[in-house]
This record gives C-alpha cells, sequence and structure tokens, in this order.
C-alpha cells in the first residue's frame, strides 16, 4: 500500500490552470464578503464591489506569489494536495504577515517602545496563521480542479 501511494502521480492541463485560478479567485471574493459583513457594511452594493475586488485581488496574488512557489513543487514532482496547502497557506502567512509588519520592518513604522511592537508583531502572527488557513483551503480547492491522477 505505501509503494501505490508514493507512485501516485498528477498531472493537470492548461486549461483546468486556468480554471483552478478562477477558483481561487471566487474563493478569495467569497471570503471577502463576510469580512465586509463584519466590518458593518451592509449595502448590496458595498458587498458585490467587495465580491468583485477580493476576487481580483486574490487572483493577482495567487499568480504572483502562489505562482512561482507552486512551480517549484510541480518541477519537483511534488503535485499532490498536501503541497497545494502547504504552498497556499505558506504564501497566505507570508503575504499577510508582510502586510501587517510594514514589508517586515523595510518600510517606515509608526514609533512605539519595544512593548508595544512585541504585542504587534504577535497580534500579525495570530492573524496571519488564522488567515493563512484560509489560503490553505483556496489551494486545496485550486489543487482539486486542476489536478488528476495519473493512472
Amino acid at each position: 500500500m505505501i509503494e501505490q501511494v508514493a507512485l501516485r502521480r498528477y498531472d493537470t492541463t492548461l486549461d483546468r490552470a486556468g480554471l483552478a485560478l478562477g477558483t481561487g479567485g471566487l474563493m478569495g471574493g467569497l471570503f471577502a464578503v463576510p469580512l465586509i459583513l463584519l466590518g458593518g457594511s451592509w449595502s448590496l452594493l458595498s458587498l458585490v464591489v467587495g465580491f468583485i475586488v477580493g476576487a481580483v485581488i486574490s487572483a493577482m496574488a495567487i499568480v504572483a506569489i502562489g505562482g512561482p512557489l507552486w512551480m517549484v513543487c510541480h518541477a519537483l514532482g511534488r503535485r499532490g494536495p498536501l503541497a497545494a496547502a502547504v504552498v497556499g497557506a505558506v504564501a497566505g502567512f507570508a503575504l499577510f504577515l508582510g502586510g501587517q509588519t510594514y514589508g517586515f520592518g523595510l518600510f517606515d513604522m509608526p514609533v512605539s517602545d519595544a512593548r508595544t511592537l512585541m504585542f504587534r508583531i504577535l497580534s500579525a502572527i495570530a492573524t496571519s496563521i488564522i488567515l493563512a488557513g484560509f489560503s490553505a483551503a483556496i489551494g486545496l480547492a485550486m489543487w482539486r480542479v486542476a489536478y488528476r491522477r495519473v493512472v
């Protein structure tokens, strides 16, 4: 049984990869809608605009950040669902952590003491871990759309 699992191979086509990108973008838009609702905006227009903007930005982030990571995994033969979830989680974690820590400290940050900075970083890590879970779910759904087992 172990040998059989080790020999599993997955392959994709360009059209399925495009559908997977669309799936990832749509899931990103769907994740944006509850955040808009939690923000207190209940109008239909803001929900529709938030969905569209979330879908477009998610698709762009998937291509720019997740794409190169997945190309490396694909070339190394790591094409399974675990690899897709890990790539999604790592890309999402890095993206959200960098966004909350002023580009990992590369950009000017507000002046604060060491204790405040520590709590800001801990909060950014905790928030990024939660959002990395959503990113892993997107990566897994995209993998399911794009890949089929080669028999």
